[in-house]
């Protein structure tokens, strides 16, 4: 390609990419609003194990619907309207959380769930799409974007709570979702979705062979990956503060350590990658995964606990997007569209697997056995990777 297109490409997808991860911080933030907060909102609304758990449930129940939207709103009305309906329908019942009872929070928190299932694929396909040469590196910016929210929520909602400001905290992060979507609605750039075609250049599609082992256990994997990190990301706060040594404020501020090393974990992947074949490195991630969610159960005081998270993040950090790039190996052109399948097992995971750790929880009369739940996950998806991918593993470029 001649340099004059090379700098023209650049140009034209510069402004797309800022866009997208200007929305991806906040959307960071609200994606695990509800772990840092649960202790708070268990509080004001007098919630078991079990009613905790099911506001996982609203949350990813209604992302997923809004997943399943979301591509039919990119390819009517283009990207830029659908990240900006998602930011939209964040901000909104963000901002009215705080004056919400039971019945009305638990919509709240639906609601801002399928503002996010709007938008972060929207804003995915959009990056990939505007840098059609180097995709893998645009994207680990994207999610990078994400995790820097991530990663400042547990402190912000801990400064929060001890200065007695939620309401304040969640009005500003309602006010800056809604100063990107103004931004992002003033932004030059042409942001029509992908062209609606029945194949590629007019060729037929691809079969695709949904009996494979690999098809089933893909599925299994991503609603195992999503479901535990959420489980455990979601439930770790409140763990925590179960714990006498632990103040609400610095219980509240324990899942940014998990989150703080997942992302350097997905830094410092690729470097990894090129010595270390990516199954094993998957096996090798899941068990130190396991090993650090073991450890916060057997936790009883801070630092433990601290160490355990971190732990737990640096063992997740490389599973998932090992296990994305897998899909793209093991179907080639039909991934795109198995892709929305297993997409959608994700965020069943992540609806069902953290609802389950309340619901374990109050069975056994202890968090610390619904724990167990992402522990099991994380067991099972290692015996799926040694099964699956253990006699001929390939690794995956970085």
């Amino acid at each position: 390609m001649p340099l004059s297109e090379i700098a023209q490409a650049t140009t034209s997808s510069r402004v797309p990419n800022i866009a997208a991860n200007a929305a991806f911080v906040p959307i960071g933030i609200v994606t695990i609003l509800l772990g840092p907060m649960l202790p708070s909102l268990s509080a004001q609304w007098s919630l078991s194990y079990g009613q905790a758990g099911s506001l996982f449930t609203a949350q990813f129940v209604a992302s997923t619907a809004a997943v399943l939207l979301s591509g039919a709103l990119i390819a009517r009305l283009g990207f830029r309207f659908t990240i900006n309906a998602g930011l939209l329908a964040m901000a909104v019942p963000l901002a009215a959380l705080p004056f919400s009872s039971y019945p009305l929070g638990v919509a709240c928190i639906a609601l801002y769930g399928a503002g996010s299932g709007l938008a972060v694929p929207a804003a995915n396909l959009l990056v990939a799409e505007v840098n059609p040469t180097c995709r893998s590196a645009a994207l680990n910016r994207l999610n990078f974007s994400w995790s820097v929210g991530a990663v400042a929520c547990p402190f912000l909602v801990a400064a929060a709570i001890r200065s007695h400001h939620i309401t304040l905290l969640l009005a500003s992060v309602s006010g800056f979702l809604l100063l990107v979507l103004l931004g992002i609605a003033t932004m030059p750039w042409q942001s029509g979705g992908p062209a609606a075609t029945p194949g590629n250049d007019g060729k037929t599609l691809a079969p695709i062979n949904w009996g494979t082992s690999a098809f089933r256990v893909l599925g299994v994997l991503f609603f195992l990956y999503v479901g535990a990190e959420n489980a455990f990301g979601g439930w770790v706060a409140s763990y925590a503060k179960s714990l006498a040594t632990f103040s609400n404020a610095r219980a509240v501020m324990t899942p940014s350590f998990f989150y703080i090393a997942l992302m350097i974990g997905r830094w410092l992947a690729p470097f990894l990658l090129r010595a270390v074949d990516d199954v094993k490195l998957a096996r090798a991630g899941l068990l130190l995964a396991c090993a650090g969610m073991a450890g916060l159960l057997l936790s009883h005081s801070m630092l433990p606990v601290v160490l355990s998270v971190s732990v737990a993040g640096m063992g997740f950090s490389a599973v998932y997007p090992i296990t994305i790039a897998l899909l793209s190996r093991e179907f080639g052109p039909t991934a795109s569209r198995i892709g929305s399948i297993m997409f959608t097992a994700a965020n069943l995971g992540g609806a069902s697997l953290p609802w389950l750790v309340g619901h374990v929880s109050d069975r056994f009369g202890s968090l610390t056995v619904g724990l167990g739940v992402p522990l099991v996950a994380g067991i099972v998806m290692y015996v799926l990777y040694a099964v699956q991918w253990g006699s001929a593993p390939r690794q995956v470029p970085a």
